[in-house]
């Protein structure tokens, strides 16, 4: 079978995709609007600058919709048995617009949540695309619900998994507990809440070693060291920067319970939650979006009303004095993943799914 991606090539996200399907054997195009490259994957870059699709005006991003006529054309030339955009504004937009079918769109988060309500004219965009849209993947049940207010066709929900057999619990030897995160340091993901909490709960233990490991970078990450500092606990706190995913493996294994306080409603998953409890590792959420369907709320996650770093604290407290229950959560995080979560057992279903269409077509 002959895919083509209208995506990111040099997305993590789209990493997994490739990967995945390459080792299935297909042929696996990508038209990607940056430069980049994947082994065993054809890649048709459109040469458009990254740095024009983070500039805020709408209308100097608009300007890869010149290369429409590119699209049209590689989409003819490749004849994909499935052409399918990750992401329902820009790539979406370019997919819709190439009037070929089978086409498929795979909602990844800003693009439903966000983008439609910019203004009408986003609305109707997001509107137009679904409706160009033979098939509509979802990786969580909240997005899908997200994503009906634009569409009254059926979205499949395939839950954006993690490789159990990469992610494995892992024993790590070591005299200090350790609270930890790895998310992108902006305002939007709380981690402020969690450097306040994790001075409020050393406050608490004065007799027991406790550190805090933050990875990722970010403009809050200069304000984020500042506060460390003017709390008062510097020393206990590790900026780790940008974590390769190999040491993300290594992090979460590491860490004692894995801490994610986002305050978006708009949170369409958490990949990252996912992959900390495949490791073994308890976590403690805010009652946001995806992460309440990326846990096990009470079984392999604590969960707090966002924005509250007295809440945060008592359930890192809870955790940091009751060794017994972090061993149990961190079990049932593990059965968790490996019963919903298996990478595998989530794109087999996308695969199954890519089965059905090409039988229809």
């Amino acid at each position: 079978m002959k895919i083509c991606y209208l995506a990111d090539i040099n997305s993590a996200h789209t990493h997994k995709w490739l990967n995945y399907f390459v080792e299935k054997g297909y042929d696996i195009h990508v038209i990607s609007l940056g430069k980049g490259e994947y082994e065993g994957v054809t890649v048709h870059c459109l040469d458009v600058e990254d740095g024009v699709m983070k500039k805020a005006s709408d209308k100097t991003k608009l300007e890869y919709l010149k290369k429409i006529k590119s699209v049209k054309e590689l989409v003819k030339e490749i004849k994909p048995d499935i052409l399918h955009a990750h992401y329902a504004s820009s790539y979406g937009l370019l997919g819709a617009l190439t009037n070929y079918h089978p086409y498929m769109i795979s909602v990844w988060g800003s693009d439903v949540y966000d983008f439609p309500i910019k203004s009408p004219i986003h609305k109707f965009i997001i509107k137009y695309n679904l409706k160009k849209a033979d098939y509509i993947l979802s990786t969580s049940n909240v997005m899908k619900k997200e994503t009906e207010k634009y569409t009254n066709k059926s979205i499949e929900v395939t839950p954006f998994g993690v490789d159990i057999n990469k992610f494995t619990p892992k024993k790590v030897e070591k005299d200090e507990i350790v609270i930890g995160t790895i998310k992108t340091l902006e305002e939007k993901y709380g981690v402020q809440y969690l450097v306040k909490a994790f001075k409020e709960v050393k406050d608490r233990n004065k007799d027991l070693k406790l550190k805090l490991r933050i990875g990722g970078k970010g403009s809050q990450e200069q304000y984020l060291k500042s506060l460390s500092k003017e709390l008062g606990i510097k020393d206990d706190v590790a900026f780790l920067g940008f974590v390769t995913p190999e040491n993300v493996i290594k992090e979460f294994q590491s860490f004692d319970m894995a801490v994610f306080p986002s305050t978006l409603d708009s949170e369409s998953f958490g990949v990252a939650a996912v992959e900390a409890e495949a490791c073994g590792t308890p976590i403690i959420v805010s009652n946001v979006g995806g992460l309440m369907e990326s846990t096990k709320p009470g079984v392999t996650s604590l969960v707090v009303n966002k924005g509250s770093v007295d809440e945060l604290a008592d359930k890192i407290d809870e955790l940091v004095n009751n060794k017994e229950l972090r061993e149990e959560m961190g079990r049932a995080a593990r059965k968790f993943v490996v019963d919903n979560y298996s990478l595998e057992d989530n794109f087999s279903y996308v695969d199954s799914i890519y089965k059905k269409v090409n039988l229809e077509k």
